[in-house]
């Protein structure tokens, strides 16, 4: 019988199946998709993020990030990494460097769904596998929440991300936050001929509708290649809780707030190793408390965030406002962009 089944084989289901290989643990990926996998994302890795995957021996090739930089019209807002930089990289070239190192470690992946979770106390049954523990981390609508009926009711609030490539040398080595009143754009340097354009909006529009409302961004672009847009959401998701039994939701699976900030690579995988510290320890239950601490920064920054940009006449002022105080502006983006304090390391299972 396995110690470890991980439910998703994107960057955090990865993550937490090297983290269990290394704590010596007995661990199986399962992930229908196969190939790189490609999702709408804004594809900058905060330092944190840059430092969790160079722990794990992981180091894919992108572009120097130095910082944020946040425009609206004349006003501009800019916060340099204190952590050291991070890291713009296309989703599927940070996939596939997890995978080439999965398959390293000798990483099993069985590249099916997981349908079935049958609970029998001092195991699991998934689809007729025994496994003692189950990590699901299957994304943002993630199939296992839903089987265990893990999930919440959807915010009324609803904020979605389109993203595309375009075929440009980055003219910046920060992310550039252009803001509007249809929504935020981030451009994000991702190779030396390339950046990813991002746009997070309260209501789906076709790419080329929503640039447009970003006229310094359309003029930098005009006339370059774009690739396929790749949508997402609704972005908010929420869960009843982190754990259910021998069963962990970790990354999107386990709630997700908003892309506003861009931490998401880093908590996802700060969330997988504090779960499998959990479980190397055995002690399942520790992981909500974990989860709760490691969410705890990104809840208070990027939720009251997102909640003062639904008001208009406070997100016409936010970049104004940033530029105005420049050291709560650094210190807020350096907060988001510190390594996370994980749980204790994860043992080698006795």
């Amino acid at each position: 019988m396995r110690d470890l089944l991980v439910a998703g084989g994107g960057p955090i289901g990865l993550a937490a199946a090297l983290y269990a290989a290394r704590a010596g643990l007995d661990v199986a990926v399962r992930e229908p998709r196969s190939g790189d996998i490609d999702k709408a994302c804004g594809e900058g890795l905060m330092p944190g993020a840059v430092a969790a995957l160079d722990d794990l021996g992981v180091l894919p090739h992108g572009h120097p990030v130095l910082g944020v930089r946040y425009l609206d019209g004349a006003r501009t807002a800019q916060a340099d990494f204190r952590h050291g930089p991070g890291l713009g990289v296309r989703r599927t070239v940070l996939h596939g460097a997890l995978r080439a190192r999965a398959a390293e470690a000798a990483i099993e992946v069985d590249h099916r769904p997981v349908r079935e979770v049958l609970d029998r106390g001092d195991h699991l049954v998934v689809d007729g596998e025994p496994t003692r523990y189950l990590v699901a981390a299957d994304g943002l609508h993630s199939p296992v929440r839903r089987l265990l009926g893990l999930g919440r009711s959807p915010a009324r609030h609803r904020r979605y991300g389109l993203r595309c490539h375009v075929e440009v040398a980055p003219w910046t080595s920060y992310v550039e936050v252009h803001w509007s009143g249809a929504g935020e754009a981030y451009v994000t340097p991702v190779a030396e001929d390339l950046v990813g354009v991002a746009v997070l909006t309260s209501g789906p529009r076709p790419m080329p509708e929503l640039l447009a409302q970003f006229p310094l961004l359309g003029r930098r672009i005009a006339g370059r290649a774009t690739s396929r847009t790749r949508g997402a959401g609704p972005l908010r998701q929420r869960s009843r809780a982190r754990v259910a039994g021998r069963v962990l939701l970790v990354g999107d699976a386990a709630g997700y707030v908003d892309a506003l900030t861009g931490e998401g690579i880093a908590l996802g995988m700060a969330q997988a190793h504090a779960a499998v510290a959990a479980l190397a320890e055995e002690r399942p239950e520790r992981y909500e408390g974990d989860w709760r601490r490691l969410r705890r920064r990104h809840d208070l920054l990027t939720g009251g965030l997102v909640l003062a940009t639904a008001v208009p006449p406070i997100r016409r002022g936010i970049v104004g406002a940033a530029a105005g105080v420049p050291a709560v502006f650094d210190a807020a983006v350096n907060q988001l962009a510190r390594p996370a304090r994980t749980a204790r390391p994860a043992r080698a299972a006795r």
